[in-house]
């Protein structure tokens, strides 16, 4: 598909960044039309190695994760150490509109390349970066990744799992694409302000920042304690002030999500799918506040498990339905990639692979008048040096010297 029809058609991105959360904004981005060239040392990326860890098989051909969040974009190598290589950088951001970087600021301060460092040369840039940990405070330096930044010091692995149990298990990128879209609404607000005033900007945001802000609710809170019947986490989930909100178990060993905020709403509801309207007769038992505070939640707790234990998931869920309760199948990752609804709303794509075509996932913004994007794989490791360079008035002798010296390098299987 051209990439006039796309929003940010004849915006340039440069992408100074590695693994998962920054790349993911050049991804969207180039999603939206921009020309994103992705700039990656002669080692590579490391999403590039992260396969074993994920059931891939380690072949640059068949990188489905490099490509979820690399699509589209140009790839080229240089050696940032070394001032012919720095001197690329600079002539790529000559007429660059975005600047992104997931460097640590004092990786970027030495390298002479942080914000205060380009803002004078290019004074209409906007310059993204997502930290682990922030711009300032003691610990700016630190290393960061979802399952430390995101995950543990923001209160998620610390709350949010069964009490007298262990933190559950993580996923990787999920915190990453938290950050990833709080920094695209970032750039993308200071790109319009860019092409007004020709004023540029320096957006920022964190893991640690986007994990606070995802849980805020309960963060917020927990300040009062169990003040007003609230629950303190992490807690027994036959403590839940809702008792049907914790997942049940079907007759076929299935797990159903049901879900209603209201209870005076969704209890009566609940109780009539599961066949026991007489607990509503109980003045106990039909009142949220007098449950909690007699303490029979538990007893709550376990009349909806045992009624949902009665029939197959199957079989609920048209009771679900002619009712109008919230409900989900807990699906697995392998039903969540044939999911016709999904597919129905253009979440996945499908793209060839020596293995055989996958579903590969879409970034999740849609525009009714911009056709879908025509995705092509990540580039391979300097696949695109050669084209880049040349764009930029590199000779061939002169890109050849460049790879000779290893400042630069090419693809080669």
């Amino acid at each position: 598909m051209a990439n006039e029809q796309r929003p940010l058609e004849g915006v340039k991105v440069v992408e100074m960044a590695t693994f998962i959360a920054v790349p993911a904004v050049g991804r969207i981005l180039a999603d939206m039309g921009a020309e994103v060239v992705k700039i990656e040392s002669a080692k590579g990326d490391n999403l590039r190695f992260t396969a074993p860890n994920e059931g891939r098989p380690s072949d640059p051909h068949e990188d489905t994760n490099f490509d979820l969040e690399n699509a589209n974009k140009k790839g080229i190598v240089l050696d940032l150490r070394s001032p012919k290589g720095k001197e690329v950088l600079f002539k790529l951001l000559d007429d660059a509109d975005v600047f992104l970087t997931n460097w640590r600021p004092g990786a970027l301060a030495r390298q002479n390349l942080t914000y205060d460092d380009l803002k004078e040369k290019y004074p209409k840039l906007v310059y993204g970066s997502l930290t682990g940990y922030g711009e300032k405070g003691p610990d700016k330096d630190l290393p960061g990744f979802d399952y430390t930044s995101f995950f543990a010091r923001s209160g998620w692995s610390g709350s949010l799992y069964q009490k007298g149990t262990v933190p559950s298990n993580l996923i990787p990128a999920l915190g990453d694409h938290q950050g990833a879209l709080a920094l695209t609404a970032g750039v993308l607000g200071a790109l319009y302000r860019a092409s007004k005033t020709g004023r540029g900007e320096y957006v920022t945001t964190n893991l640690l920042h986007t994990g606070i802000w995802v849980q805020s609710f309960q963060i917020q809170g927990a300040q009062y304690g169990t003040e007003f019947n609230g629950v303190m986490y992490p807690f027994d989930r036959r403590e839940n002030p809702l008792p049907y909100q914790p997942a049940v178990k079907t007759k076929d060993d299935r797990f159903l999500q049901v879900m209603g905020p209201n209870f005076n709403i969704y209890w009566p509801l609940i109780m009539r799918a599961i066949g026991r309207e007489d607990v509503l007769e109980d003045p106990i038992m039909s009142d949220q506040k007098k449950i909690q505070d007699s303490g029979r939640l538990g007893e709550a707790y376990d009349i909806v498990q045992e009624g949902f234990q009665q029939k197959t998931a199957e079989e609920w869920i048209p009771i679900l339905k002619e009712l109008d309760i919230p409900y989900a199948l807990c699906a697995t990752y392998q039903e969540v990639s044939k999911d016709e609804q999904a597919w129905a709303n253009d979440v996945f794509y499908e793209m060839d692979y020596p293995r055989g075509p996958k579903a590969l996932v879409r970034t999740p913004i849609t525009m009714a008048t911009t056709p879908l994007p025509d995705y092509n794989k990540a580039p391979l490791l300097g696949e695109n040096t050669v084209e880049v360079l040349s764009g930029l008035g590199y000779s061939e002798s002169e890109i050849q010297a460049l790879v000779d010296e290893k400042i630069a390098g090419v693809w080669s299987e």
